[in-house]
């Protein structure tokens, strides 16, 4: 419109007054409470459990369903500090991201080391996106937890629930997520109401010893 208004074409711009409008949407993640839930949350069908357990598996590594699902042994390295990481390259933007296992993340694929679907050069056993999105909706409702989970709400627990919420700066968190931006992991990660109550409440604590001290 600014090109044909430029070249006469045209006397007024139709869209002018027009605005778009955004309509911004909560992102689903699971507290800290709603996380333990799920990991001993007691389930009995096999294919609920495997799913399950991948889910898991990405709110502790903070990866995507396609990162995870072409995951294999070689993405597991040593780190510089002697512990085991993933090395691997976002799927999305080709970042790559380094990311240090949490025990429970490891847990996960030792626990599938001799899984059939491993065997074949899986790191792990991995539905189809659509199967997992189901299955998880169906645990999340056995074990009444009010969310509509999907398999990327365990990306945002990572950002949250994992990771800021126990101090771990967004900076760092940016890095593990492979956000080429930072204003990106800002959309992702949301500051939940506990973890600004232990920081005021640390607050406090520094601030009572300044009195005593003058």
């Amino acid at each position: 419109m600014n090109l044909a208004l430029d070249l006469e074409w045209t006397t007024k711009n139709p869209f002018s007054r027009y605005k778009l409008k955004f309509q911004k949407h909560q992102k689903s993640f699971l507290t800290r409470e709603e996380l333990m839930v799920i990991e001993v949350g007691r389930i009995e069908e096999i294919g609920y459990q495997v799913v399950r357990d991948i889910f898991i598996f990405s709110c502790y590594t903070g990866l995507s369903y396609m990162d995870v699902n072409k995951l294999n042994a070689k993405n597991i390295v040593r780190g510089i500090d002697g512990d085991y990481w993933v090395f691997t390259q976002r799927e999305k933007n080709e970042q790559t991201v380094k990311i240090p296992l949490l025990k429970k993340a490891m847990d996960i694929i030792h626990k599938y080391k001799n899984h059939p679907k491993t065997n074949e050069g899986s790191l792990l056993p991995v539905y189809s996106n659509q199967k997992i999105n189901i299955y998880l909706k169906e645990i999340a409702l056995k074990l009444k937890i009010p969310k509509n989970l999907s398999f990327h709400s365990a990306r945002h627990t990572f950002a949250t629930t994992v990771t800021l919420s126990n101090g771990v700066p967004i900076e760092t968190v940016s890095k593990l997520l492979g956000h080429s931006k930072l204003s990106t992991t800002q959309l992702y990660a949301r500051v939940l109401g506990q973890k600004i109550s232990d920081d005021v409440r640390n607050l406090k604590g520094r601030l009572s010893i300044g009195d005593k001290l003058q």
